[in-house]
C-alpha cells in the first residue's frame, strides 16, 4: 500500500482528465477538505471535494517553490 501525498499551495499537478481549453495542468490554491485549483492554461477556478481530487491527479509536475525571506 502506497503511502498518500501531501498537496501544498502552489503545487502544479497533472490530472487524468483534461481540461476543455486544451489543459492539464492545475496550480493548488487552497487545500483541506475542498480543493481549489486554477487551469493554468486559461485560468479557470475549480473547487473540488478531496476525494474527488485525489482520485483525478495523474501526478505531481511541480512543487511549490518555498517563499525567501
Amino acid at each position: 500500500m502506497s503511502l498518500p501525498v501531501k498537496y501544498n499551495v502552489g503545487d502544479v499537478v497533472k490530472t487524468r482528465k483534461g481540461h476543455p481549453c486544451g489543459g492539464d495542468t492545475w496550480e493548488i490554491m487552497r487545500t483541506g477538505v475542498d480543493f481549489r485549483i486554477r487551469c493554468v492554461t486559461c485560468g479557470r477556478v475549480v473547487m473540488l471535494p478531496r476525494p474527488k481530487f485525489e482520485k483525478s491527479v495523474k501526478s505531481l509536475v511541480s512543487p511549490a517553490t518555498p517563499a525567501s525571506p
